[in-house]
């Protein structure tokens, strides 16, 4: 339990952690309260069985125990506080922590771990922290404190009732041990079915237009229903296992009450207690362990806190990219690989590549999928670090910068456009949070976006989660207003007009543009009207750059390039 307690506290922020060590005080200063309630006790028994029990000894009692008992109420009222106050914002202030944290992990990371699972983390773990870990701080803490203080209490009454109480704490401790033992076998299990739920249930949501399209539904509801089938089993499993060892708890701690009332009984016929001590131990003895009962229930729940904390400690160890550069502002967008190599889980992707974009030029990567042509631009940006030679930038090597001043000089649109569950507005100030609301039209007119005025709220219309609400095209278009809202010196094109249909093609093209306006261009393109007119062209096949000019200059070539350019032009005067 202490351990349980020591790791929570661990993880808090330092603010969240004061709260808690304040709540802490308060509850021994509530556990002395609810003691003071045994001195009331006594001192009424005494008087009644004196027989000189008068209403100034009923206003004694009473005050005796008014007054603990409205600070204990106060006490109590003021720890709980803290404790929900610092429960939940630890919880939210992690979740912060770990999505900064994971805005300088490598990209790699994101490959090798499901969406499921960082989900799972972010979602279920924290929210289980928050709502199990405050209460099982509060009731975990608040029942041993309080326990102890009255044990404590009983030893100034009679030191041999006083032991036995004690022995009854230690004999509850001891076999809550074996609690947790039972909830630690659980805990991956539980871990795993959890993990399983979240991961089905995104699965079939994010791929709900291919389980529609090829009628999937029977094959993917079974995954679901399995998932939530384990699940099922693996929490029935836990309670069924832990009912009977909570039962023996329970059992045991009413002994040892049963025990106490038997030696202060035993006590007071053989002459050794009055009778005024007796009944306030036999009162006593069905009250003390109240707190460990609340205590005991909620035992199995410790290890899942002690979890919880590992998966969240266990993202935040993740090792980031060296982020602590300067913070760079460049004169002329110069790009530069110096024999730049990169492997993925030891394949390599990128071998021995050298080349050089120049300031405000448009290039083109093209090249068999999966030949390295997005890797190189990720590389170029800082998505993943190389691991031989080196990226220039402006001369600069892109790891000497601050990794935030080398995004002030990117901007991606990708084929994929994801935006948020908000309005338009608050998405296109992603880009600059303070930008105008004339600067946000001014660049919906740019990326021609004429269709945001049209809608029913302007750009205050909510989107829907990925910009649900709106077509491809919309979307495309609206990824380009940010970037030109950014205004960054570097553009990367990440296949944004791959999936272009006709009508949309004339304004995105007219918006990219806008958008490409004496700017370093770097796109990667399968069309070939996006990549004729480039500076240069590198073409890129098995991580090597095979052939690199102009497009002229490339198509008088046999090679790859002229291959790609050949099956445009069949495919474009292709019909049925």
């Amino acid at each position: 339990m202490i351990k349980m307690l020591r790791t929570f506290f661990s993880f808090c922020p330092a603010k969240r952690k004061n709260q808690f060590y304040i709540a802490i005080i308060l509850t021994v200063l509530m556990g002395i309260c609810e003691a003071a309630k045994l001195p009331a006790i006594w001192y009424m028994f005494k008087h009644i069985f004196d027989g000189n029990f008068t209403y100034k000894t009923i206003i004694i009692s009473f005050l005796i125990m008014f007054i603990p008992v409205c600070f204990s109420i106060g006490f109590r009222y003021a720890s709980t506080i803290l404790q929900c106050d610092g429960g939940y914002s630890t919880s939210a202030e992690k979740r912060i922590e770990i999505a900064e944290h994971l805005r300088y992990v490598p990209m790699g990371y994101f490959n090798n771990n499901s969406l499921g699972y960082i989900t799972s983390v972010t979602t279920n773990s924290m929210e289980q922290l928050s709502d199990i870990a405050t209460r099982v701080v509060m009731i975990v803490t608040t029942g041993l404190i309080n326990t102890l203080i009255v044990v404590l209490a009983l030893f100034f009454f009679d030191y041999r009732i006083g032991l036995i109480a004690l022995i009854g704490v230690i004999l509850f401790l001891l076999f809550n041990s074996v609690i947790k033992y039972q909830g630690k076998k659980f805990s991956p299990m539980k871990e795993k079915a959890d993990l399983g739920i979240v991961s089905s249930i995104l699965d079939y949501v994010l791929g709900i237009s291919e389980v529609k399209s090829y009628n999937l539904y029977g094959k993917y509801s079974k995954r679901l229903n399995d998932a939530n089938e384990y699940g099922k089993k693996v929490y029935t499993k836990a309670e069924l296992c832990m009912i009977p060892v909570q039962t023996i708890q329970t059992y045991l701690t009413r002994l040892i009450g049963v025990m106490m009332t038997v030696a202060a009984i035993k006590l007071y016929l053989d002459g050794n207690n009055d009778l005024a001590t007796t009944m306030t131990v036999i009162i006593s003895s069905y009250v003390i362990y109240a707190g460990l009962d609340s205590m005991g229930t909620f035992s199995a729940l410790s290890k899942i806190i002690e979890r919880c904390v590992e998966k969240a400690n266990d993202i935040l160890a993740i090792e980031t990219m060296d982020i602590k550069g300067k913070d760079y502002e460049i004169d002329d967008s110069n790009i530069e690989l110096k024999n730049v190599s990169f492997s993925y889980d030891k394949k390599k992707i990128i071998d021995n590549v050298s080349l050089t974009i120049k300031d405000k030029s448009k290039v083109a990567f093209v090249g068999p999928s999966g030949s390295g042509k997005t890797t190189i631009c990720h590389l170029i940006s800082r998505f993943w670090d190389v691991q031989e030679g080196e990226v220039l930038l402006d001369g600069i090597n892109v790891k000497d910068f601050n990794i935030d001043s080398l995004m002030e000089n990117f901007t991606f649109v990708f084929q994929n456009v994801y935006l948020f569950n908000d309005s338009i507005l608050n998405n296109l100030r992603i880009a600059k949070d303070d930008a105008t609301i004339e600067k946000i039209n001014e660049v919906l007119r740019e990326a021609c976006c004429d269709f945001v005025f049209d809608l029913p709220n302007g750009i205050n219309t909510i989107i829907g989660e990925g910009g649900s609400t709106l077509s491809g095209g919309e979307l495309q278009r609206l990824s380009i207003a940010r970037a030109i809202l950014k205004d960054s010196k570097i553009v990367i094109l990440d296949e944004a007009t791959a999936n272009v249909d006709p009508e949309n093609e004339e304004k995105l093209m007219a918006a990219i543009d806008n958008l490409t306006k004496d700017k370093t261009v770097i796109m990667i393109a399968h069309r070939l009207k996006t990549v004729r007119n480039c500076d240069n062209i590198f073409v890129i096949d098995n991580g090597k750059i095979v052939q690199s000019g102009k497009h002229e200059e490339l198509i008088k070539e046999d090679g790859i390039y002229k291959r790609f350019v050949s099956e445009r032009i069949e495919a474009v005067g292709w019909k049925i």
